[in-house]
């Protein structure tokens, strides 16, 4: 698995893990943050190795779908790139960077 689908997997996560299951959340949460394997997920909760893998890939597909509809990463992404350049833009002034702190913060 790639780093990259990694870290969108964790974002994803973040933003829309209130909509999902309890064991949706627990296997998520187990694969993608704790790096537990398949197998490992699958003797922590009595089940089979594809019944975990079942459950993660339609949970990546509910994820995505979230987005899709909703955008939160999308919008995440979007304003912190444009922090990024408000910073370059700005310089130093302290009133600036205390506010763009503050901005930051609200994440």
């Amino acid at each position: 698995m790639s780093l990259e689908k990694t870290n969108r997997m964790n974002y994803l996560f973040d933003f829309y893990q209130a909509l999902l299951t309890p064991k949706q959340r627990n296997y998520m949460s187990l694969y993608y943050l704790d790096d537990f394997s398949l197998g490992e997920i699958a003797e922590e909760f009595e089940v089979s190795r594809q019944a975990v893998y079942d459950n993660i890939k339609r949970t990546e597909t509910m994820l995505e779908q979230y987005e899709e509809k909703l955008g939160l990463f999308e919008k995440y992404e979007q304003r912190q790139q444009l922090l990024q350049t408000l910073k370059r833009q700005v310089g130093t002034s302290p009133d600036v960077t205390a506010t763009i702190s503050a901005l930051e913060n609200l994440e």
